[in-house]
């Protein structure tokens, strides 16, 4: 191994099986596809979408994920990458088994929550199911909320990214675009939804503030001073790891609410 050059050990051994088939099992990947050249270990999951690869060096490492879900690919940008390159799309480099089970975690939510997963899920749940009264059809919206809300949970880390909070009860599913006025890909898209604590939900669902396309918060001249403070509007960081289509969503927003 010179510099950033690592090769894996082909084939694996023990070691290296057991430690990759252990990492891969914890973190979502049950389905075992086999060993391919250069000792990666491919593996996938009846959940998540796309297919990962696993390759080590022993006894403790540096270890290799290579993934073919774009993306997924595209949100992991920020982790080390690999000189050696994978399989997959994109391969990250790991010096330990902790943050190997970090990334695999990551890879999973992502890959559950990411579009068009929440929506397969969703059609597979209410496939078959009546929508003649409004109480059926209530229950359907039901079932999209809620699916909808654990894949924004999945995307964000179950984390407000503006306050930090983690508590569930907390933390509120917030569309974008609002529910009536989207289709089901769009009510079940991630890019159409943020993570919000309860304060901020309700002032985003009032026209009170919203986001431009670099994250920071834009803050209605109705919000009162009180209502500042609780917000902590002044020291509010950016939201994270925004996409396009993000910014379609909220450049919508906006537009919709009179934001400048």
């Amino acid at each position: 191994m010179a510099g950033d050059l690592i090769v894996p050990e082909d084939p694996p051994g023990f070691v290296v099986r057991s430690e990759v088939q252990k990492a891969a099992w914890d973190d979502g990947f049950r389905l075992e596809r086999g060993v391919e050249n250069g000792g990666w270990l491919r593996y996938a999951s009846t959940t998540a979408r796309g297919e990962i690869w696993i390759a080590g060096v022993p006894p403790r490492g540096p270890w290799l994920l290579s993934i073919d879900h774009p993306g997924v690919a595209a949100e992991l940008a920020v982790l080390p990458s690999s000189a050696l390159s994978g399989p997959g799309l994109a391969t990250f480099k790991f010096n330990s088994l902790t943050a190997l089970h970090a990334a695999l975690d990551r890879v999973y939510k992502l890959a559950v929550s990411l579009p068009d997963a929440p929506l397969a899920r969703f059609r597979a749940q209410t496939a078959g199911l009546p929508q003649t009264t409004e109480a059926e059809r209530l229950v359907v919206q039901h079932i999209g909320q809620e699916i909808f809300r654990a894949a924004l949970m999945d995307c964000w880390g179950a984390r407000c990214p503006i306050t930090g909070i983690t508590d569930p009860e907390l933390l509120r599913a917030s569309h974008i675009v609002p529910w009536s006025e989207c289709d089901d890909a769009q009510r079940l898209d991630v890019h159409n939804g943020l993570l919000l604590s309860a304060l901020w939900d309700a002032a985003f669902d009032a026209r009170l503030a919203s986001f431009p396309d670099d994250g920071t918060v834009l803050a209605s001249p109705g919000l009162s001073a009180a209502a500042r403070t609780a917000l902590g509007i002044g020291s509010a960081p950016r939201l994270p790891n925004l996409r396009d289509a993000h910014r379609a969503n909220l450049t919508a927003h906006r537009a919709r609410h009179g934001f400048r």
